[in-house]
């Protein structure tokens, strides 16, 4: 392919060249409307429909525990205030049935609507319930039940009830702290977000087994695109439009280290172009076999991909290196249980200080998800091949990790830790360009003892270890903790 300049090129890169030479810290510079994906999506990493959530709040009347005289329309009340100010965490939620259920029957009449759902909230009020929760069991849907300290006994069964097939698909949460009711939600997102997922894999490698079993398991499509459908996209994109992005990330930039102005108007014009297509094909994850089918000396697209993925996962969708289906699919869970995008990267271990390094030159600046601040970052080529665009993030010392990936359709491997360093400094030349030291909690020998599965991890900010429980068993998936 001529990857020359076309004329018009140099017009439309005319205010970004300029750009170039002004250095300083600046946040990424366009939120999630106008240009951006915030009116196609429901929530980070869903394009699709809002998540059905029943959310049933169970008593009897005139319970003896906490006290016969509770008042549950109060304690109802108290409640919906509690969702009410929480109301961003359950902006995609919808409580499509919503109940106070004081008997099995009343349960047993909702069947039908309860087999629509992704997920039940259970909020327990008072003491002998227990038939009750029994008949939602029943329903066979992932169910949280929510209790706070005084709600009656029968927690003392929750254990044994978990263990039965009746409870293969229950989890609870036992605290006075009502913040986590937005945690009670999050494991039906990522089972939701999955189910509407569609991945847009640009390869020529067959990958049908695997794709029908992700479908089989979790309803996520992964469909093959072709070079020539990708490069029509990218001419179809103007050049008014790919300059104004290359200005973009310019201006918002601390530094351009070696990239030339009209490789970041390819790269960005390739991002616009990844973008366009996932709205033609109304999917949500574009990946690209960039270093097997799709490279041969050099990219055969005609811009590396990294600006792209960074783009997207900047935006709310995602954007995944090297045709890696499975740190893909680790992405669509991390994105729906949290709203944010995961890091991969390529690891290399420190005994000395107890920590893994983790690396590869794509860095996403919203790793806090599309709504919040971007971390600052630097132009930069991609390291082992001293050529394409990558943004080279600076990630936030002192910020609790998860790593993990999905192995197979039933197993996923993690760790957490704190990141301790980011070095991204020109003198940090080694490895890839956006890297973090994480202090593993737990050994480190026993994590690279551990390890196995490949080189590839997903990261993604925070410790997410509850709700990747949840997840994983209302999903029959075996959670291991390769540093234990």
């Amino acid at each position: 392919m001529d990857k020359g300049l076309k004329r018009r090129e140099f017009i439309q890169l005319a205010a970004a060249g300029t750009a170039i030479c002004a250095a300083g810290p600046r946040l990424w510079p366009f939120a999630m409307t106008g240009q951006g994906a915030g009116s196609r999506l429901v929530s980070p990493g869903c394009r699709g429909t809002k998540v059905k959530v029943a959310r049933l709040f169970v008593a009897i009347p005139r319970g003896n525990w906490p006290k016969p005289t509770l008042d549950l329309q109060q304690e109802i009340a108290f409640y919906r205030a509690e969702f009410t100010r929480m109301k961003d965490e359950f902006a995609d939620i919808d409580f499509s049935v919503d109940e106070l259920v004081a008997s099995p029957a009343q349960v047993s009449a909702l069947r039908d609507r309860l087999a629509q759902v992704d997920g039940i909230l259970v909020i327990h009020l008072n003491i002998d319930v227990g038939d009750i929760f029994n008949e939602i069991l029943a329903a066979a849907k992932p169910t949280i039940i929510f209790a706070r300290p005084y709600s009656g006994h029968e927690w003392v069964d929750f254990g044994e009830i978990r263990r039965q097939p009746l409870g293969a698909k229950l989890d609870c949460i036992l605290t006075s702290d009502t913040s986590r009711l937005a945690e009670a939600v999050r494991p039906f997102r990522a089972i939701h977000h999955l189910r509407e997922a569609k991945v847009i894999n640009l390869t020529t490698y067959d990958f049908s087994e695997y794709a029908a079993k992700v479908k089989n398991k979790f309803g996520t499509e992964i469909k093959p695109v072709g070079l020539d459908r990708m490069v029509a996209v990218y001419n179809s994109i103007s050049d008014r439009d790919a300059g104004a992005e290359a200005d973009r990330w310019i201006k918002g930039a601390v530094r351009v280290v070696e990239p030339s102005p009209e490789d970041i108007f390819r790269s960005a014009k390739l991002a616009l172009a990844f973008e366009k297509l996932l709205d033609e094909e109304d999917a949500t994850v574009m990946t690209v076999d960039c270093y097997g089918s799709m490279w041969d000396k050099t990219i055969k697209l005609p811009a590396y991909p990294c600006l792209g993925f960074s783009r997207l996962n900047n935006l709310g969708w995602g954007g995944i290196c090297e045709s890696d289906l499975r740190s893909t699919m680790t992405h669509i869970i991390f994105q729906g249980l949290v709203g944010r995008p995961g890091f991969v990267s390529d690891p290399t271990v420190d005994e000395s200080k107890g920590s893994i390094i983790l690396a590869h030159c794509l860095g996403t600046p919203r790793m806090d998800g599309p709504a919040k601040p971007a971390a600052p970052y630097k132009i930069r080529t991609v390291m082992e091949r001293q050529e394409g665009v990558v943004p080279q993030v600076e990630m936030r010392v002192g910020e609790r990790v998860t790593q993990a990936i999905l192995v197979g359709m039933d197993t996923m491997r993690y760790f957490t830790g704190t990141i301790i360093e980011a070095p991204v400094g020109l003198e940090a030349d080694r490895g890839c360009r956006t890297k973090i030291d994480v202090k593993v909690d737990g050994d480190i020998r026993r994590l690279w003892q551990n390890w196995t599965a490949g080189l590839h991890r997903q990261t993604v900010y925070g410790d997410i270890t509850k709700e990747l429980g949840f997840f994983a068993r209302f999903k029959e998936i075996r959670l291991i903790d390769e540093a234990a």
